[in-house]
């Protein structure tokens, strides 16, 4: 049995670097997954899909990995990587996307992310879990932000 927890997420801040540095680092799936945190492993499926394996959490006798894999495309013209979930890879399905704006100084981002995790708990759990991960989900996207607006030389 397994508890299904939504996730939905949406960001929006300006960074001090340049459109094409930022373009640069959000549509290169490795180097913006290395800002972030608790990622595991990164495995290229090929044809712009790749793996996510989050780091366990929890204890040695209880614990959970979020495994899943999505499908990236992204486009300069139009400022935007979007990603959708590959079907039957893990224990979550994630889409999402950036756009990103050209803001004369700055750039502009707008972050979306919506998912579900299923956890191998039994139902009656749901109430006391599906707040838990849907928390844990959201502290690590933020920190993933918080490490980009660094690595973008701070929010404009």
């Amino acid at each position: 049995m397994a508890i299904s927890v939504d996730i939905d997420l949406g960001y929006e801040f300006a960074v001090k670097s340049p459109y094409a540095k930022v373009f640069g680092v959000l549509s290169d799936v490795p180097t913006s997954a290395s800002h972030f945190p608790k990622v595991d492993k990164l495995v290229d499926l090929g044809d712009g899909a790749y793996r996510w394996e989050m780091q366990k959490v929890g204890t040695a006798q209880v614990n959970i990995q979020t495994v899943y894999a999505s499908k990236y495309k992204s486009d300069a013209k139009k400022g935007s990587v979007v990603w959708t979930p590959v079907k039957g890879v893990g224990n979550a399905q994630v889409s999402g996307s950036w756009a990103i704006v050209d803001q004369k100084g700055s750039t502009g981002l707008t972050l979306k992310i919506k998912g579900t995790v299923d956890v191998p708990l039994p139902g009656l759990m749901k109430a006391i879990v599906g707040p838990v991960v849907a928390g844990e989900f959201e502290k690590l996207v933020e920190k993933y932000i918080d490490n980009l607006i660094k690595a973008f030389g701070g929010e404009a």
